[in-house]
């Protein structure tokens, strides 16, 4: 792996952890507050909120700890379905660009985390 990848891949997976752990620790402790009525005024119960948030966090444990490569296939296709219904979710309500841009955002995280990823971080393929 170069150095640029390296790099690359490291720069947006610490992005991708920072984004997923804050907003999975906001959605699990401020459930009465602004993101429960978020969550309400895009069609989702605010229980919602809590299973989000702990797989969030989750996920990012998967992300950054050595080996488990299925779990960090498993991790990455979360992140990308969630932010990605994130994402259509605002747009279905008529939200403005300013609402549907951090979805947008995480979604480049995780994929270029997962493209730029080590071997050692990759499924072995069996041929």
């Amino acid at each position: 792996m170069s150095k640029r990848n390296k790099i690359i891949y490291w720069v947006a997976t610490l992005w991708l952890s920072l984004g997923m752990v804050s907003t999975g620790i906001v959605q699990l402790i401020k459930q009465e507050d602004e993101v429960a009525r978020t969550s309400e005024y895009l069609g989702y119960p605010v229980y919602f909120l809590t299973i989000l948030g702990v797989w969030k966090i989750l996920g990012v444990v998967a992300i950054l700890i050595p080996k488990n490569p299925i779990l960090k296939e498993w991790a990455y296709a979360g992140f990308f379905f969630a932010m990605s219904g994130a994402t259509f979710s605002h747009i279905a309500v008529s939200d403005p660009i300013s609402e549907i841009l951090p979805s947008l955002f995480l979604i480049v995280l995780t994929t270029l985390s997962w493209y730029f990823r080590p071997e050692s971080r990759k499924m072995v393929s069996i041929s």
